[in-house]
């Protein structure tokens, strides 16, 4: 669970956040927002790359300001970007055990946390190929195995859905809403496509201009009239 209580993010006259209270509590939690509204930042300040003006943050009742961002992975903490940060050199499986390097002491769990993340992805038969050669989606596949090792207690993923076609998407689709049973973490999901968060998100945190425009079950929050005119852009 996550819960934030005040949180503000200032740049000079700026409020990427602006007193967001918020609590994730669901096992797959959505995060959305017109283009600007601080869901980065959001995920930014989570992840220990930004600090807040004012604020706290809870994880499993874990205070994480203060915490530099490899503590909070010793927390079980994981994160995806925007941007695929897949090592072009190295293979599927060698970009994933550089992560089982820094966040395992023992090298066999290690490798079975690598060969496990890499199934359950459908990256197995790909294992020796190398990043240059992976698509989009196996890329994005091979950043999803990263967060699955060393026991996440948490994954914060910023727009995995990205650029996708509409069979990947539904492949998406299927492996997150297996990750909280198979591997007992919480997602917060930021992504554009609002039937995709409508299939996985059980509750939705809707930002705007930085602060809380609406919070419940995703299908409310989505239906909700407000939300439509801010998100959506339309009645």
């Amino acid at each position: 669970m996550i819960k934030i209580d005040t949180l503000t993010v200032q740049f000079g006259g700026i409020k990427p956040l602006d007193d967001l209270d918020a609590q994730f509590v669901a096992p797959i939690c959505g995060l959305i927002g017109p283009n600007g509204a601080g869901k980065t930042t959001l995920l930014n300040v989570l992840s220990g790359f930004v600090r807040p003006t004012k604020g706290a943050i809870l994880l499993n009742n874990a205070l994480l300001l203060g915490l530099s961002p490899r503590r909070r992975v010793s927390l079980g903490l994981r994160r995806t970007f925007q941007q695929e940060l897949v090592v072009d050199e190295l293979t599927a499986m060698e970009n994933v055990q550089a992560i089982a390097d820094h966040v395992s002491r023992d090298r066999a769990v290690a490798r079975r946390e690598v060969g496990l993340a890499l199934d359950f992805v459908g990256l197995s038969d790909r294992r020796n190929t190398l990043g240059r050669q992976l698509n989009l989606f196996e890329r994005r596949m091979v950043e999803i195995a990263k967060t699955l090792i060393g026991r996440p207690t948490v994954i914060l993923m910023d727009e995995p859905g990205a650029g996708l076609n509409e069979s990947e998407t539904e492949r998406l689709r299927r492996l997150l809403v297996e990750i909280p049973s198979k591997f007992n973490t919480q997602l917060v999901l930021i992504d554009h496509d609002a039937d995709l968060i409508a299939s996985v998100c059980i509750e939705t945190l809707v930002l705007d201009f930085g602060k809380r425009l609406a919070m419940g079950p995703t299908r409310a929050v989505l239906n909700d009239p407000v939300v439509r005119r801010a998100y959506l852009g339309r009645e």
